[in-house]
């Protein structure tokens, strides 16, 4: 069987086109040449959009002067129906008031707390994935595995538990049907106007909201009552903010639940399904992550010698990021590489580019986890890896999603041998988060007995 051929990547895409994918498929509306160039600018009647991928304005907007590009509020109007005034959202005070709330809940020794319920999450994933019998979309898998991980280590409660299991199937109906933009992000107007989101979108966001709200509530009558176990969401409502000594109302907990269930569950299945995908057509990576994993044990102490599994995981969060493009906007007058920008422009900062890049990266569009140990992977890691983001905004789950990620890919493969279907490769696509169009396929079979190998294993990354 012939590996199959990258997908094409247009040279240009006119306005009309990249309006009329940004609802469908914004990834495959790309041009070739935004994966070598080191700025770019987007022309609307409305405004001026650039996208950033030379290093040096990277780092300007996310590390040096993050306070001078805040966040776009006409992209967060996507996410406003389901994330309210999450952390994910605000500027400024309000943002830098709920990280002081919410980081200390994530710090090293949390994690350390936090790894019991994440053991317990990965081995029921493995029971769950040992029920099936030949060929199987894996991201319904990934994402129930995930979801697990969430509810036991911020709620204490597993996946099967009846609120937990409701939230989780409403999920799965909002990611398909909320795109990683909105065309009403493009209508100029103030926050107040209709932005003209899908029905089904604004109700599957009001069911979840309304469900989070019983848990948090819930949870506050426990804690007021002495009863509530010590975990995320516990650590997260008795934390005072050190300036004002306040904390966390029941409407305001219910904004940062919905974007740590997002943040924590959509992009953690995102990055497993394709990390598995890219073991499945890479078989001599997949045993040597199964090979290092048949030494894993239930301790904390246990993930710091996944070393090859850390890099597959970091591999697949560079192919295929889940949040594939973060918008800033500037406030003040800028020059970037010898051009004037204007204050309100808009200032696309792309993994999904940068992660790429054919002037930066070595065999940018191939899977190769050994890269992280080279000179140029290393370089780059610094440079032109942030599948976090970057900076003060760097997402402050990235910690949790690095033991996270590793441990599961770890209990998976060492349970169970992944193959592809013949014919069947994943085209990613950007909901919520990059996901593949039509579900990624693969063969799951006990590792020890002889699954259906026919067709030869592909080794190229079908590249958008």
């Amino acid at each position: 069987m012939i590996p199959p051929k990258p997908q094409p990547r247009p040279d240009k895409v006119s306005l009309w086109r990249y309006l009329r994918l940004f609802r469908r498929d914004i990834l495959s509306a790309q041009p070739a040449r935004l994966y070598r160039a080191w700025m770019a600018e987007f022309r609307t009647p409305f405004f001026r959009s650039y996208l950033a991928n030379d290093p040096a304005l990277v780092k300007r907007v996310l590390k040096d002067r993050p306070d001078d590009f805040p966040k776009s509020d006409r992209i967060g109007a996507g996410l406003r129906p389901l994330l309210g005034d999450s952390v994910f959202l605000t500027n400024g005070a309000a943002w830098k008031r709920q990280r002081r709330i919410i980081d200390p809940a994530f710090d090293g020794g949390r994690l350390r707390d936090t790894f019991p319920a994440m053991w317990a999450a990965g081995e029921a994933a493995v029971a769950r994935f040992g029920r099936h019998d030949g060929p199987v979309d894996i991201e319904p898998e990934t994402s129930h595995a995930a979801a697990d991980v969430i509810f036991r280590t911020l709620f204490s409660i597993p996946i099967e538990h009846e609120i937990a299991t409701r939230v989780f199937e409403e999920f799965r109906a909002h990611q398909r049907s909320q795109p990683i933009l909105n065309l009403a992000a493009f209508i100029p107007g103030p926050r107040w106007m209709p932005r003209f989101f899908r029905r089904d979108t604004r109700a599957t966001a009001r069911i979840i909201r309304r469900l989070i709200t019983d848990l948090t509530a819930d949870r506050m009558a426990r804690i007021a009552a002495g009863t509530a176990p010590d975990d995320l969401a516990t650590k997260i409502m008795t934390t005072a903010d050190p300036v004002t000594g306040d904390t966390f109302s029941t409407d305001e907990m219910v904004d940062q639940v919905a974007i740590f269930f997002l943040a924590g569950h959509e992009t953690s299945a995102s990055a497993l399904a394709w990390a598995l995908y890219l073991l499945a057509t890479h078989p001599d990576w997949q045993d040597r992550v199964a090979e290092e994993a048949a030494a894993l044990t239930a301790d904390f102490s246990a993930v710091s010698k996944l070393r090859v599994t850390r890099d597959v995981f970091r591999e697949a969060l560079r192919l295929y990021p889940p949040v594939p493009m973060m918008v800033r906007e500037t406030t003040c007058p800028e020059t970037f590489r010898d051009r004037p920008v204007s204050p309100g422009a808009q200032v696309v900062l792309s993994p999904w580019h940068l992660h790429r890049h054919e002037r930066l990266w070595d065999n940018p569009d191939g899977f190769d986890p050994g890269r992280w140990q080279t000179d140029n992977g290393k370089t780059c890691g610094r440079d032109a890896y942030i599948p976090f983001s970057a900076g003060p905004r760097v997402c402050t789950g990235a910690g949790f999603a690095m033991v996270e990620g590793p441990l599961l890919l770890a209990q998976l493969c060492r349970a169970y041998r992944f193959d592809p279907v013949p014919g069947q490769v994943p085209v990613p696509v950007a909901h919520l988060t990059v996901r593949a169009r039509d579900g990624i396929t693969l063969r799951i079979a006990a590792r020890g007995t002889i699954s259906d190998q026919s067709g030869a294993v592909s080794r190229t990354v079908a590249a958008p």
